[in-house]
């Protein structure tokens, strides 16, 4: 069995009584206490919303085309070329020593 990770990180939150209401009752149905409740929904919301920033699925199809793309040289774009050669707006330019 695997041991549960010890919980040292307290995260707090505002709610109005109707929304910690919502959630005790939501808790509840789903036969855990609010705290879990809460840490499992926002768990979840937040693989959701990074989803597709960290995980990529693809079918044998979209994968061979994948590697086709990325085995292709990169394109010369001379507008890009010229972009990377200009000196950078962050640096401070030195001024003459005297």
């Amino acid at each position: 069995m695997r041991k549960a990770a010890a919980k040292t990180s307290r995260i707090e939150l505002r709610a109005t009584p109707e929304d910690r209401e919502l959630l005790d009752r939501a808790a509840a149905a789903a036969g855990t206490d609010r705290s879990s409740f809460v840490l499992v929904s926002v768990r979840l919301a937040a693989q959701r919303v990074l989803a597709d920033r960290e995980h990529f699925v693809l079918d044998a199809e979209a994968w061979a085309d994948w590697e086709r793309i990325n085995r292709e040289p990169a394109r010369q774009l001379p507008g890009l070329v010229r972009l990377m050669q200009r000196p950078s707006p962050f640096q401070e330019v030195s001024s003459p020593q005297p």
